[in-house]
């Protein structure tokens, strides 16, 4: 497993995002408006579906990094808005198009769209959202910002398949997984990052910072996201636990168990991720609880976490910066 950050430089136990956000709260408004603005159409199912998804509450993480990032960097070029709409457009569709292959029924307490709508059009919507956001980069008239998402939604897309790959493969090691999320979850962070670093002209060595600041979190966010679907509460979460292994995902705790479990908890983990049979699931929940597998996972989250600070921590002091570094301290609190 990979080591821990000393508690001398992991400052973890009493932070908070709230604060780190509320530096982009006006930004955010403006963004929300955008978001708005340029889901019109005159197909008013597409409308009904792009609104009911991105109405649902979501944290909108890749925005407010992109927003932050710019603070950071001194950056306030108008199109930082509508780049950070576009980061959550592409995610969206990634949302619509997961829930699918998921087979999802729940997400963030709501029913998902394709629940609601159906798979056909939850499809075909997220592909409008991905059109949309091709559409807004081209008018931002930055061929790095092309490069970099065009680059990162074609990432995502392989790592959706990798993950395809390895459902129910109860032999899955961590650097397999690391490699899905890095490309699923962590890629649209360091694009993100990297295009405020963009939009504000850094050199090529600040840029790296910034990008390498976005991927650290992102996995940091996902390592987490996985922690919580066996440690959360259900009414926090918005879905059922342990809904990864229902859908034959092997996540980082499970992959922590197997190392820590005795071999006839092992056989029954593993025998539920090859068949994909959630009947032992309360029992398989309270082995992962009680292994030290959700401890070890939660070690590999701060490894990234504290990665990201001291990228980070290469930027020129300011409130924004500090921002950066008090976002990923708290992002191990997180409980939903």
């Amino acid at each position: 497993m990979s080591a821990a950050p000393s508690s001398a430089t992991a400052p973890f136990a009493t932070a908070s995002p709230a604060p780190a956000l509320a530096l982009v709260a006006d930004d955010m408004r403006v963004v929300d408006g955008v978001i708005r603005q340029q889901l019109g159409s005159e197909v008013l199912l597409v409308g009904q579906v792009a609104e009911y998804i991105i109405g649902a509450g979501g944290k909108r993480v890749r925005p407010a990094l992109l927003l932050l990032m710019c603070q950071a960097l001194g950056c306030t070029d108008a199109r930082r808005h509508s780049l950070a709409a576009v980061v959550e457009f592409i995610h969206t569709a990634t949302l619509l198009h997961d829930d699918v292959v998921d087979e999802s029924a729940l997400r963030r307490g709501r029913d998902t769209a394709n629940h609601l709508f159906g798979n056909a059009a939850s499809v075909l919507v997220g592909d409008f959202l991905y059109s949309r956001a091709f559409q807004m980069m081209v008018q931002a008239g930055l061929m790095r910002v092309m490069d970099v998402l065009a680059d990162a939604t074609n990432v995502i897309a392989e790592g959706e398949v990798l993950q395809l790959m390895q459902m129910h493969d109860a032999a899955l090691d961590e650097a397999a997984y690391l490699r899905v999320i890095r490309a699923k979850t962590a890629k649209l962070f360091e694009a993100s990052a990297r295009l405020a670093a963009i939009l504000a002209h850094s050199d090529a060595a600040t840029e790296a910072h910034c990008a390498d600041y976005g991927q650290s979190l992102g996995a940091a966010f996902q390592v987490i996201d996985d922690v919580l679907d066996y440690e959360g509460e259900v009414d926090e979460m918005g879905k059922s636990l342990g809904d990864d292994l229902r859908e034959g995902k092997v996540t980082l705790p499970l992959i922590c168990t197997l190392q820590r479990c005795s071999p006839s908890e092992a056989a029954l983990i593993r025998a539920a991720i090859e068949q994909g049979n959630s009947a032992q699931l309360p029992e398989i929940i309270q082995i992962v609880r009680r292994s030290g597998g959700l401890a070890d996972a939660r070690l590999a989250a701060q490894a990234q976490a504290q990665r990201a600070i001291a990228a980070a921590q290469t930027l020129p002091p300011s409130p924004g910066r500090e921002a950066l570094v008090q976002w990923a301290a708290a992002l191990l609190e997180r409980r939903s």
